[in-house]
């Protein structure tokens, strides 16, 4: 594990540790949380918490040609009863993933510096929302990092059922419409994995950044 610097630089991600742990320290400057997402590296850690900056392998993620739309979900989406939107509640997202109940968790990773944090990054065109909305109220969303062709999820709700579901498929159709080819999901959840998220090496994400994820 390494400690970081006022520096903006990261140590390799191959350096990290079997559960992905890569380096402690640092800051949440925009300037250094694109820098290491551009290399596979998020934060990730709890409220008073030293902040911990992530390089998991094997990673989770979709390629948007591979994603899979049950039957059930394919006539849910035909009869209209959510509406879809991006980069309209950008905060009000945030503030649902942060707050909603997830069994077999306590707390949150989503405290006031990371709220800080991605908020400046949306400010900045970075950051981005898709949503889902029933009679004019929000019960779905998702957020995360584009950079390039890349889509780095990082968090999603759902206060309805399904709503989580809908505003990803529509959202990873809409990332495509945009020409992105990689989405990552991070770690595994059997959630993703039934839209078609799968393993690939760090080392094969690596090169898949290098190729497309240029901010």
């Amino acid at each position: 594990m390494f400690m970081l610097t006022k520096d903006i630089g990261f140590p390799p991600v191959e350096l990290a540790g079997e559960d992905g742990l890569l380096a402690i320290g640092g800051d949440l400057r925009p300037e250094r949380v694109l820098a290491a997402y551009e290399l596979g590296i998020f934060p990730w850690y709890n409220e008073g918490e030293i902040i911990q900056w992530h390089a998991p392998d094997p990673r989770f993620v979709l390629f948007p040609d591979e994603l899979l739309i049950s039957k059930s979900m394919e006539r849910l989406m035909r009869k209209n009863n959510f509406i879809f939107s991006s980069n309209k509640a950008f905060v009000q997202v945030m503030e649902n993933c942060r707050d909603v109940n997830r069994p077999g968790q306590s707390g949150t990773w989503i405290h006031e510096d990371v709220m800080n944090a991605y908020k400046k990054l949306h400010d900045l065109g970075y950051a981005h929302s898709a949503e889902v909305w029933q009679d004019n109220k929000l019960v779905g969303g998702l957020y995360g990092i584009r950079l390039g062709k890349v889509f780095f999820g990082e968090s999603m709700f759902s206060l309805v059922s399904n709503a989580s579901k809908y505003t990803f498929i529509k959202y990873v159709q809409l990332l495509k419409e945009q020409n992105v080819i990689l989405i990552d999901c991070q770690v595994y959840t059997e959630h993703l994995k039934s839209l078609g998220a799968v393993m690939i090496s760090r080392k094969d994400f690596s090169r898949l950044l290098q190729k497309f994820a240029v901010g």
